[in-house]
């Protein structure tokens, strides 16, 4: 399940990706306009520069903005930054595996199984797509809203 931290990192990433190329904006600003507590938003995107999706510069005409362009960002990437692995439980996890210790027959658990499928299912989805395409979906629902990639 994605968390708070991984949904506002989401909302703040698509606001990054709605600015001008090359402008940016406060955290302040950000976690105004996508109704954000200014605090979380502070950790949420120190997190988000240490792995390279935004950049921070300070002093007049400083902020935030997005570290590379909107379609070489992947969904799967920001959310696995902010929440760890897709996977809905540790046994089904490929980068953080850990066994259950109620499991007698890894290979033959039916839950293992199928949690493995959903987080196939998660990562097809979310790995593929960039922010740019999630960006776009916004577009598509509120038309009046003009986004600049």
């Amino acid at each position: 399940m994605l968390t708070n931290k991984g949904k506002y990192g989401l909302k703040a990433m698509v606001h990054l990706a709605s600015l001008e190329a090359g402008a940016t904006t406060m955290g302040a600003a950000i976690a105004q306009a996508e109704n954000i507590p200014k605090k979380f938003l502070d950790a949420i995107l120190l997190d988000l520069r240490n792995a390279g999706l935004v950049r921070s510069k300070k002093g007049p005409g400083g902020g935030y903005s997005l570290a590379r362009a909107p379609k070489e960002i992947r969904v799967g990437h920001i959310i696995r930054t902010l929440d760890g692995p897709l996977a809905p439980i540790g046994c089904a996890s490929q980068s953080a595996y850990v066994p259950c210790q109620d499991c007698e027959n890894r290979e033959a658990c039916e839950v293992r199984i199928v949690m493995t499928r959903v987080r196939d299912a998660l990562s097809d989805i979310l790995d593929r797509m960039t922010l740019e395409e999630m960006v776009s979906y916004g577009r598509t629902r509120h038309p009046d809203l003009m986004y600049h990639i």
